[in-house]
This record gives C-alpha cells, structure tokens and sequence, in this order.
C-alpha cells in the first residue's frame, strides 16, 4: 500500500514523492531494491507519451550546468516541466561526491515547473549513475515534458548516455590545435549536436572557426539511418548570454519530430531497454553469487588470483560461474 500511494503521489507530479521515488531507486539495499522494482512496475504505462530525453555530455568546465541552466529556463519560460538529473563524480577513494549542481543552478532551482536531482557517479562508468535510467522513468511519469541528463564529463568515454536519450549533445569550448583529436571520433560519432559553447565576447569568432573545424568534421563520418540529410550539426551557443540556445533547442525539436515520425524514437528505445535488461542481468549474477557466503568467498579467491597473475582473469571469471553452470545443468 505504501508503494502504491508513493506511485499515486509521483504520478500526480508531486516532487517531494518524486525525490523519494528516486532515492529509492539508487539505494543499494535488497529490500529497497525490491520496493523500487515495484513502484517502477507500478508507474510503468507503455500508452504514456514520455518526455523528450536529452543527453548532454563535454569536457570538464566547458560550461554544462550553464548552458543547462540557461536552456531550462527558456523552456520553463515556453511553459514546459524541466527535469535534470545531474551526474557528479565520485571520488576514487572515499566514493564521495559534491553534488553541487543544484546550487550551480540556482535560478532553474527556484522554479516551480523545474526538477534538478545531482546524484553521484559512484563507481559507474560512461559518464551516468547505475539507476539513471530508473530515475528518467520516474521523472516521465512525475509528468515533465523534458528529462536533460547531464554526464560527469570526463571524456570519450560517456556514451552510456546516448543508450537511454533520445537526442545526445555534446559540448565543447572554442579552441585551436589540437582540439579535434582530444575529442576523438567515438564520442563524436553518437553526438546529434555539436554545440560550441562560450560564444560570445572575445572567444566569438575563435568558437565560430571551431564550429566550422567540427562541421567539417562531421561531415566525413559515416552517415547514419537515424538522422535527416542535415545531421548531425554544429552549432555556436553562449550559456551566458543565451545567444543560439534558443536556436540549437529548434534543432533538437526538428530532429526529435522527425525521429518520432520515422518510428526510430520508438525503436530505438525498444533496444535501448533490452541493452538496459542485459546489463541488469549480468549484474544480477554478480549479486546472485554474493549472495552466498561460501561463493562470495570463492569469488574473493579468484580475484585475488588474477589480481596477483597466478591466473588469467577470463579463466578466474569462468571459474566463478561454473557453479551457475552446475546448477542449470541440474534443473
């Protein structure tokens, strides 16, 4: 019954319901575990339009909460209901994180029509925490219209994100040099839009030359079946001066409607929830061998030896898994 009213809370937009919903999620607790499972499976509702799930990802001070910022409050302003889960990154040895998001987004933060959550990155990697993806559920049936993502920002490595978006931006800061290899091309291949951000003063025409560097750029890679003849693009923004977000947002619009049309949007969230399903499989059998104390035990053995190099680390981990082997063998 607790669930229930939880779900009937979330599902009439209340945020206070909605930011417990989504503690429950990230908790690691088994019986919290089962409690969120149940309250997703109590929200889920496939006749729901959902929200439009933008991802946003780019180097460390490029201006992500800003251009964030910047751009919720333009569609708050357009009568829209903003939510923004914020990823921080953890610290690598006491697992800690800042969580200062929020309050680098102190005006979205006061908004009513506006939902900033920062939850920490923990140990997950490709940019996202593990329960992201249960979080933006439960951020669509709280009723927002608009669910931005906004990664760590550590790199090449943050294309986890584009596997539960629907429109993935990356942003980058106006430089010279060397800057199109340290993006590389992996990162660049998933991204809809380039933006380059910090357009304007000094810096305008250095970020105008780096969007064409970037458009150019584009332009060589591979065409892919889910875009229109003119993406992915570039584009000049400024989250200080809001100059070319309202633009680049018409882009993600233009391209969202046209995905929805095509029947790629509903397609390609189909594989992204069974990409989604795998993975919790494979972490669930992580956590099924834990369970046991003697093959938790085991499992600590065997990764001790490959730690040490007494054994190959693929032939530890089909050790650890032959008492699963065993036990379907018996079924």
């Amino acid at each position: 019954m607790e669930i229930e009213d939880l779900a009937a809370r979330i599902a009439a937009g209340e945020r206070r319901a909605l930011s417990r919903g989504i503690t429950l999620v990230e908790s690691t607790r088994p019986d919290h575990r089962a409690a969120a499972e149940a309250l997703l499976d109590r929200l889920a509702d496939p006749d729901r339009p959902g929200a439009l799930r933008v991802g946003l990802s780019g180097t460390p001070g490029v201006g992500k909460s800003s251009f964030t910022e910047t751009l919720g409050l333009r569609l708050v302003e357009g009568g829209q209901k903003v939510a923004v889960l914020a990823v921080d990154p953890s610290s690598a040895r006491s697992g800690g994180s800042i969580l200062g998001d929020k309050t680098r987004m102190e005006r979205l933060s006061r908004e009513r029509a506006a939902f900033i959550r920062p939850t920490p990155a923990a140990r997950h990697l490709g940019g996202v925490a593990r329960r992201s993806r249960e979080a933006l559920l439960l951020c669509e049936a709280a009723g927002f219209d608009v669910v931005l993502v906004e990664t760590v920002g550590v790199g090449q490595s943050e294309t986890l994100v584009s596997r539960m978006t629907d429109i993935f931006l990356l942003l980058l800061a106006p430089a010279g040099g060397d800057e199109l290899q340290g993006v590389k091309r992996g990162i660049m291949e998933i991204a809809d839009l380039i933006l380059v951000n910090k357009a304007d003063g000094d810096l305008a025409a250095e970020a105008r030359r780096t969007q064409a560097d970037y458009a150019g750029a584009l332009r060589l890679l591979r065409k892919r079946e889910i875009d229109p003849d003119d993406f992915p693009m570039a584009r000049c923004v400024s989250a200080r001066t809001g100059e070319g977000v309202a633009e680049a947002w018409a882009e993600v619009e233009r391209l969202a409607e046209w995905r929805r049309e095509t029947g790629i949007t509903a397609r390609r969230r189909a594989e992204q929830a069974g990409q989604w399903f795998e993975e919790e499989l494979r972490a669930g059998v992580v956590d099924l061998l834990r369970e046991d104390r003697a093959l938790a035990a085991r499992l600590d053995r065997l990764r001790a030896a490959a730690a040490s190099g007494e054994s190959a680390p693929a032939a530890a981990a089909r050790a650890a898994l032959e008492p699963l082997r065993q036990a379907l063998r018996g079924a």
